[in-house]
């Protein structure tokens, strides 16, 4: 049974770059085959690892509902509509050379999750026996937590950036996984963006407060940011980035 990575905390704390980051050097130091999970239902782990996405499972479901609806049915007379969805599941598995990436992806206008979670739910534990390592970037918030989306988590990487209210949300999302007897092997928090990688004395106390662990101090960089804005996989950092450098430490820390 492959070994589960749960990557979580609030929105705008850089959990996908570390996601895309962690996946590729997982790679590099022989730790494959991955399934790259992006359950986030605003999707972007591909742009941070450089791969085109042909079919969300968010798409599936639409063009499934427009099928039904539609006087002309694409689903064939012979076929059944799960066999048809299943084929249209297997377009969503984007194949790269050392991982597949998986992605939720949204639903179009109004309405709930709650479908495409239990498409990403079923498609998880179908495919789990497949790999080595998954890799979950989860949604910001608890949610894929607290309905039990995960089919079991072995590592739960709490992100925080250098704020009180971060270090206070990893808090909240580390209480969850104990209520919901998750029972990971390993749980701690990477706190990212700190200015020099250092964490004034006021985090350093919040973290303690909420009697988390502490991963390691990813430093703040501004090679990340110009990635970003021009387009460019953040995976593509250089080999000296202070970035790289530091997951690359925490990395070897851990019992994957």
């Amino acid at each position: 049974m492959a070994h589960v990575i749960a990557i979580a905390g609030k929105g705008g704390v850089g959990k996908t770059t570390l996601s895309g980051m962690l996946i590729q050097m997982m790679c590099q130091t022989g730790k494959r085959p991955i399934l790259a999970v992006d359950a986030d239902a605003n999707s972007n782990l591909n742009e941070v690892l450089g791969v085109d996405v042909e079919m969300t499972l968010g798409e599936v479901r639409e063009q499934i509902e427009r099928a039904e609806n539609s006087a002309k049915n694409p689903i064939p007379a012979s076929m059944s509509k799960a066999d048809y969805a299943e084929i249209m599941f297997q377009r969503c598995l984007n194949e790269d050379d050392d991982f597949d990436l998986l992605v939720m992806g949204r639903t179009q206008g109004k309405g709930c999750y709650c479908f495409v979670n239990g498409l990403l739910q079923a498609q998880m534990q179908k495919l789990l026996p497949n790999y080595k390592y998954m890799v979950v970037d989860n949604e910001a918030g608890m949610e894929h937590i607290s309905r039990g989306i995960l089919p079991k988590v072995d590592t739960i990487i709490l992100v925080s950036d250098c704020s009180r209210r971060g270090v206070q949300a990893a808090g909240r999302i580390a209480e969850l996984v104990k209520e919901c007897d998750m029972n990971p092997k390993t749980m701690g928090l990477i706190v990212n963006r700190a200015p020099g990688g250092v964490l004034n004395q006021g985090t350093m106390e919040e973290i303690e407060n909420q009697g988390l662990t502490l991963l390691g101090v990813v430093p703040h960089d501004d090679q990340v940011y110009e990635y970003d804005c021009d387009g460019k996989p953040t995976v593509n950092l250089p080999e000296d980035s202070p970035v790289r450098l530091t997951l690359k430490d925490i990395i070897s820390k851990l019992s994957l």
